[in-house]
């Protein structure tokens, strides 16, 4: 049965413990869905209640901006490149799971300027990634590491030039057209004014030449319409990250336990920059006993809204105006 809009809001809200600012449930760029769409299923045991800013304090020697929040503040979250397997203009929707098995995750961000400290409302933030058998919607004929037809990971030795999850030769940014009309795992959502955004997804899988990894974008400076997110500019695009517990941790579990594929960890991974949360890696908290119940994973995203940094090529330095990354 579909709920009203009101009804889903009030659902979410009692499940994320926070009132989040509602948005007409559309596409960006293309048609509309129905409002059953945005209906959010429980995440099983899981607390949903996330303290995104917990640990993610500034350097010493970092001040505020006149008039800032009483908050600490953040230097830029690292930016990194697209990668093959964006698709614009998927839905716009908090609970991206549709059919997907694996572990429940709570995605939990809150974006900052990481001058002023001040957060971002009314952002477009996308999310995407493989799902735990290391597959991408869209992309289900590539299967798992680029190996074709969608099931276990291809056996024998890698291929020859870059992985999977880098910019083929000769194509900035690595981007490739899907080879299907699927979009699970996939999503797009408004930060509400205290800049926080909360997505359910499932804990990713891997695929050959990647370690476990979740994509963003963060949109700015367009406008929320019938039709979805319009204009503005991608003000950052980076990748979310998973210490090796954790991961490990969900190697035993079904589906992942199915996937073949070699696994690069997190120290091996070219395109995580090994600064912590700086670089996304993500706060995670979960029953260490059983992380088949769920997990919530936070992170403070600090971006420049004036710089535009669309993931294609190599990764862009920062505008005049914002502070370097931590190294």
């Amino acid at each position: 049965m579909c709920m009203t809009a009101p009804e889903q809001e009030t659902q979410v809200s009692q499940e994320i413990q926070e009132t989040r600012d509602s948005g007409d449930p559309t596409r960006r760029r293309v048609v509309a869905v129905g409002a059953g769409a945005i209906a959010v299923a429980g995440l099983g045991g899981l607390a949903l209640s996330v303290d995104a800013a917990a640990g993610e304090r500034t350097p010493a020697g970092r001040g505020k901006a006149e008039g800032a929040p009483a908050e600490d503040c953040y230097v830029l979250t690292s930016e990194t490149v697209e990668g093959p397997y964006y698709i614009d203009a998927d839905k716009i929707r908090r609970d991206v799971r549709e059919d997907r098995e694996g572990i429940p995750l709570l995605l939990d961000l809150k974006v900052i300027d990481a001058v002023t400290c001040r957060p971002i409302r009314d952002a477009a933030v996308d999310i995407w990634h493989c799902d735990a058998v290391g597959v991408y919607s869209g992309y289900e004929d590539m299967g798992n590491g680029g190996g074709g037809g969608g099931g276990p990971a291809p056996t024998g030795e890698p291929p020859t030039g870059a992985p999977t999850g880098a910019p083929p030769s000769g194509n900035p940014g690595g981007h490739q057209e899907p080879t299907d009309d699927t979009r699970y795992l996939r999503g797009t959502w408004r930060t509400d004014r205290h800049g926080r955004v909360a997505f359910k997804t499932v804990f990713p899988g891997w695929y050959r030449g990647r370690c476990v990894h979740i994509h963003a974008k963060v949109h700015v400076d367009g406008e929320w319409t019938d039709a979805g997110y319009e204009g503005g500019h991608a003000c950052h695009t980076g990748q979310f990250f998973f210490d090796e517990e954790s991961v490990l941790a969900t190697a035993v579990v079904e589906p992942y336990a199915s996937n073949a594929a070699e696994r690069t960890t997190l120290t091996e991974d070219t395109i995580y920059d090994q600064s912590g949360t700086t670089g996304g890696l993500l706060r995670l908290r979960y029953d260490h006993r059983d992380i088949s119940r769920g997990v919530r994973a936070a992170l403070t995203v600090g971006v420049d809204p004036d710089a535009t940094n669309d993931g294609q090529g190599a990764p862009p330095q920062p505008s005049a105006s914002a502070s370097p990354s931590a190294t």
